[in-house]
């Protein structure tokens, strides 16, 4: 059956190559946009709707006309347009938030090293060390 159909799975290929390669990402939503855009992608919200309802955590393409929607496996990343943000899948989908900065105040030490520890955390969290 796939012989005589062998232009359905290479189309499909590239589809997923289209979303994977170059993976960014609207934003983050429950509801599908009422008109989107050829080869634009969306993350699935917990709220689900619509077409996209049980694909909650998953990449939605739009794509010749339909919805593809990919699994996250452990290390994919996307850049999320609308927060300006590289998010990746660890358990879940992940974003990484930024320490706080020491203020100024009688006790400088204890703030750097509250401010340094955030930032190894957050390093940690973003994969970029490893974790411990």
């Amino acid at each position: 059956a796939g012989q005589a159909q062998k232009e359905f799975f290479v189309n499909e290929a590239h589809v997923l190559t289209d979303i994977l390669l170059h993976s960014a990402i609207e934003g983050e939503s429950d509801t599908p946009p009422p008109n989107p855009s050829e080869g634009e992608c969306w993350l699935v919200g917990p709220d689900a709707e619509g077409e996209w309802v049980g694909h909650v955590g998953q990449i939605a393409g739009w794509q010749v006309s339909a919805w593809v929607f990919v699994n996250p496996q452990a290390g994919m990343q996307a850049f999320d347009k609308s927060s300006g943000q590289k998010i990746f899948f660890s358990n879940g989908w992940n974003r990484v938030t930024a320490p706080e900065l020491p203020t100024t105040g009688s006790v400088v030490d204890a703030e750097v090293r509250v401010a340094l520890g955030n930032l190894i955390e957050t390093l940690r969290n973003a994969g970029i060390f490893a974790a411990s």
